[in-house]
């Protein structure tokens, strides 16, 4: 009787055990299936419907202020080349490739203590200035040298938007586009786009400023990024773009990436309960 009564509770506990395995094993799957995948959401961008801020856009309109290591391309023009070719390098000759380091080499690189130095004029402060000021102060150092102002055409233009952008995107390293505007949009497209493991809604850009290093983060996914006072970078830029928490889980990317990993996980426990009962 107690070993018909022992047999049978061991077949009850069995199928109990059974069950709840049963349970558990679909229960740890749905949630590492919706967990662990990265959703349609977290991979398309511009969701919403386009809103207008006007402030917002006065503030995306206003010209940028140099700051330190921008490089400046200027070009000075007048009747009198002999004049002219006094105040002028290398960098303003027109077969001058203005590409990779040659940017560096070849244009007017604001130093430390915000200067630009040209030649017979010395040095010059753009620290803060925008590209017409500076074009301007120019000009009032060229009237020594020029009883007629009207006769030159000085052009003061940034060599380029240089950014550094990082993380979880498709070509990272150092880029520069030869563009009076670059935008976020623009940075990430031209860095071969964020990967799918990347964190769209939570690209970081890291700018060092006249009051100090300051930290931005947009949200790619969201329409509203088009109406961000951050929406334009800035020159000398650090952009990361941080990894979704699927990257460090490693359960995948896709479903059938999560449900590969889950079978391989249950035929490894499995064998582990089966080899346990062996001993």
């Amino acid at each position: 009787m107690n070993f018909w009564v022992h047999k049978h509770l061991k077949i009850i506990f069995a199928c109990l055990q059974f069950i709840f395995m049963k349970k558990l094993i679909l229960s740890l799957f749905l949630l590492s299936l919706f967990s662990s995948c990265v959703s349609n959401k977290q991979l398309t961008y511009f969701q919403g419907e386009p809103v207008t801020n006007e402030e917002i856009r006065k503030l995306n309109n206003l010209p940028y202020r140099l700051q330190v290591n921008d490089i400046l391309y200027i070009n000075i023009k007048a009747e009198n080349k002999d004049i002219v070719s006094m105040f002028t390098t290398s960098q303003n000759n027109a077969s001058t490739s203005n590409s990779g380091g040659n940017l560096y080499l070849n244009g007017y690189s604001v130093d430390r203590h915000g200067n630009i130095r040209m030649p017979y004029i010395g040095e010059v402060n753009v620290l803060g200035y925008t590209t017409d000021e500076t074009r301007k102060k120019i000009e009032e150092e060229l009237s020594t040298y020029f009883k007629n102002l009207e006769k030159i055409f000085v052009t003061v233009k940034l060599q380029g938007i240089q950014f550094v952008i990082t993380g979880e995107i498709g070509s990272p390293g150092t880029i520069n586009l030869q563009q009076n505007q670059v935008s976020i949009i623009d940075a990430v497209a031209n860095a071969g786009d964020v990967n799918l493991v990347g964190n769209r809604q939570n690209v970081t850009v890291i700018r060092n400023s006249l009051d100090g290093v300051k930290k931005y983060t947009m949200d790619l996914t969201k329409i509203e990024v088009f109406e961000s006072e951050n929406f334009y970078i800035q020159p000398n830029d650090i952009i990361y773009v941080p990894p979704l928490k699927q990257k460090s889980w490693g359960t995948g990317t896709s479903g059938l990436q999560t449900f590969t990993t889950f079978v391989t996980l249950f035929s490894f426990i499995t064998s582990s309960i089966l080899l346990i009962k062996t001993l």
